[in-house]
């Protein structure tokens, strides 16, 4: 439904993996998705602010003060917000159970859409192996992952350049790897598994930077992207029924932020 402020509204929004405090966030974008909708229920699903990436070095944009004005602006318009932190802003795993300017930080909630179906919210990493029991492998694979994002900013300017919209090179790259889709099969078997063990409907999470929705082992299992690579969203309308927003896609974004744009 559309408001006369050309805000659509949604039940509920689910948001993961913004990963503020880094070059490869799409914030330009963030900022017109939250700008042009509202939602009953926020669920912000984990790492937000990257922490780690701002131990080693930091880096901060006026961009993202934007983006967490935009979420408490929500907040004080009656938007119930929740955040559960993940891997990468798991110092906020401390403040669990308290609620701050509005917003409640949670391990992990259920969630009952409108038709009644349970959904578990969590971010995800606690089925992710690698950041489980061997975390130097991810804290390397980081830095691949930096790289990748790099030859993804220079080739969506020539995208620009030639009148293309945006489209995620590193996103491309990572599905072409057998090893990380075998990775990304068993931790959504994982997670599903556990909404089942719970006798939930499906699971909701991030992690991965990989949206999808789809049922897994007879439970839904959905995942809401991020916003380095894909760029996009889980909403929920009224009627309980589901969806992933892929905002660049569908709004043939292109945007593209020059070296001046950018504090060093």
């Amino acid at each position: 439904m559309q408001s006369t402020d050309t805000r659509t509204r949604h039940r509920s929004i689910f948001i993961s993996d913004l990963h503020l405090g880094t070059r490869g966030c799409r914030s330009d974008f963030l900022i017109d998705f939250l700008k042009r909708n509202d939602c009953d229920h926020l669920y912000l699903v984990g790492d937000v602010v990257d922490g780690w990436r701002l131990r080693k070095s930091w880096y901060w944009h006026d961009e993202f003060d934007q983006v967490l004005r935009l979420i408490l602006e929500q907040a004080g318009r009656g938007t119930q917000v929740t955040y559960i932190p993940g891997n990468h802003d798991e110092m906020f795993r401390r403040w669990l159970g308290l609620e701050v300017a509005g917003v409640r930080l949670m391990r992990e909630v259920v969630h009952e859409a409108a038709d009644g179906r349970r959904y578990l919210v969590m971010h995800g990493d606690e089925f992710d192996g690698v950041i489980r029991y061997a975390k130097f492998l991810a804290l390397l694979g980081d830095w691949a992952y930096d790289w990748a994002l790099a030859a993804n900013r220079v080739f969506n300017a020539a995208r620009r350049r030639l009148g293309y919209p945006y489209w995620s090179l590193s996103q491309w790259l990572k599905r072409q790897v057998k090893g990380a889709v075998k990775a990304i099969d068993r931790f959504e078997s994982a997670l599903a598994n556990e909404a089942r063990r719970r006798g939930l409907d499906g699971v909701i999470c991030g992690h991965i930077h990989h949206a999808e929705m789809r049922e897994v082992q007879g439970v839904m299992y959905m995942n809401d992207g991020d916003w380095v690579e894909s760029c996009t969203a889980l909403v929920e309308d009224a009627q309980g029924r589901f969806r992933l927003v892929d905002w660049a896609a569908e709004n043939r974004l292109s945007l593209w932020r020059t070296p001046e744009a950018v504090p060093a």
